[in-house]
C-alpha cells in the first residue's frame, strides 16, 4: 500500500465512514480491486488523472467550504498547514511517477501494489 493511500485511508478513518466515504471507495481486499475501482475507463490500467481522482476523494470530502484548500479547521485534529488541492494533486503526481516503474504513463496491478521507489 502506498504512503498516499495510507494517508487517504487514515484521513477517512478519522471521520465517520458512513458519512464520509461513498460506496465506490469502500475497503478493498486485493490490489486487483484497487485497479478495478481506480480504472475509470475500464482499460485495465490506471492513468495519472484516474490515480489523482481516486486519491483525492478524501481531500474533496474534507474541503467543507469547497474552496480547493484544506484550512487548519478542515484538517484532521485541526492542526497543520493549509493544503491546496493543486499541491495535493502535484504530490500525487510525484508518487505516481515513482510507482510507474516501466515509465509507460500508467499503473498496472503490479505497480499499484509496489511501494513507490
Amino acid at each position: 500500500m502506498t504512503p498516499i493511500l495510507r494517508l487517504a485511508l487514515a484521513i477517512g478513518a478519522c471521520l465517520a465512514p458512513a458519512l464520509f466515504m461513498p460506496p465506490t471507495h469502500a475497503q478493498v481486499q486485493a490490489t486487483s480491486e484497487y485497479l478495478a475501482r481506480m480504472d475509470g475507463d475500464g482499460d485495465g490500467r490506471v492513468s495519472l488523472a484516474e490515480y489523482q481522482d481516486w486519491m483525492s476523494y478524501a481531500f474533496e470530502r474534507m474541503d467543507a467550504d469547497g474552496d480547493g484548500t484544506l484550512s487548519v479547521d478542515e484538517l484532521p485534529g485541526g492542526r497543520g498547514k493549509p493544503v491546496s488541492l493543486i499541491d495535493h494533486r502535484a504530490k500525487l503526481a510525484r508518487t505516481f511517477v515513482r510507482q510507474d516503474q516501466d515509465k509507460n504513463g500508467f499503473l498496472d496491478a503490479r505497480e499499484l501494489s509496489a511501494p513507490p521507489l
